[in-house]
């Protein structure tokens, strides 16, 4: 018998995915002691897809605006969907007087890890939002926040101080940790995937608006995906699908979603480079999604698209 990941994926899709669940079809909620949420309703929020994994999340009103990573004008992302790069990303300068213009009150940068594609243009974005007056900083992994082999060195290169930018006065948050800029606060949670500086790989839970958003970073799916479900209760899922030798594909990505109990998801991390798959990936995860759990809805966008989600 073939008991490969593929096939088994292929058969939790078959039965709805509910033996995959093992019998957790309605999750359980986690009480206060153990770290656990209380689902939130009510909240909304905007998120434009900036192309590959990156993504803009904000208030309606933009006084907190969040980053799912910095890969904003060196972003591939945009060329296979034939649409042209927003102006507002195309350069450190038009970034800064975009993002200043919105007049916000925190504006926060969280960064999953360190591959290029993710922080490809981490740093010269937080020095030209600190050179506009913007208030910002930015949060990850401890280890990778605030250690001599970690960052430190690029931020001095860069003109930063990563005690000054870095959410907990320079020490980032660790899986289980908190940091909180503005109105927002975000938690740090496991992904499964490399780093080129040996330091976890994550995901967070950013709460903003009165939304909970799972916002996966790279990552393959995994079993405590449910764990993070039940503990933190997310609204929305941000949600790698583009597959290839890197990540989960579409048909992944829409378990991972039914074990994380959300309402709504967003696809991103596709057609951004030969590796990935291309543009009907959303399409793909929208199919998926819809055999596995339809009660979830799914907005499919394109680069430079902005949705506006209701909790």
């Amino acid at each position: 018998m073939d008991f490969s990941r593929r096939n088994i994926l292929q058969g939790m899709l078959a039965l709805g995915g509910a033996f995959a669940l093992d019998g957790c079809t309605t999750s359980t909620q986690l009480g206060a002691g153990t770290g656990g949420s209380t689902r939130l309703s009510g909240g909304r929020i905007s998120v434009r897809w900036l192309g590959g994994g990156i993504t803009e999340i904000a208030t309606p009103d933009y006084k907190q605006i969040a980053y799912g990573d910095a890969w904003f004008w060196s972003n591939a992302g945009w060329t296979r969907f034939n649409v042209p790069k927003a102006p507002e990303y195309a350069s450190p300068q038009a970034f800064a007087q975009y993002v200043r213009g919105k007049n916000p009150e925190a504006v926060f940068m969280l960064l999953t890890h360190d591959h290029g594609d993710h922080m490809g243009d981490y740093f010269d974005a937080l020095k030209a939002l600190v050179d506009a007056g913007v208030p910002v900083l930015t949060a990850g992994q401890s280890d990778l926040m605030r250690g001599s082999l970690g960052l430190v060195p690029d931020f001095k290169k860069a003109g930063l101080d990563n005690a000054k930018i870095v959410v907990n006065g320079g020490g980032g948050i660790n899986f289980g940790g908190t940091g909180r800029h503005g109105a927002m606060t975000a938690r740090l949670v496991p992904a499964v995937h490399s780093t080129l500086h040996a330091f976890p790989a994550a995901g967070f839970i950013l709460e903003i608006g009165g939304t909970r958003v799972y916002i996966s970073g790279d990552t393959d799916l995994y079993g405590d995906m449910r764990l993070v479900g039940q503990r933190y209760q997310p609204n929305v899922a941000i949600i790698c699908v583009g597959g290839g030798p890197n990540t989960m594909d579409p048909a992944e990505a829409a378990v991972a979603c039914q074990w994380l109990g959300v309402s709504h998801a967003i696809p991103v991390h596709y057609a951004h480079n030969a590796n990935v798959i291309g543009v009907q990936a959303g399409e793909d995860f929208r199919k998926a999604m819809a055999r596995v759990a339809p009660e979830v809805k799914v907005t499919v966008m394109k680069p430079g698209d902005t949705a506006l989600i209701q909790a």
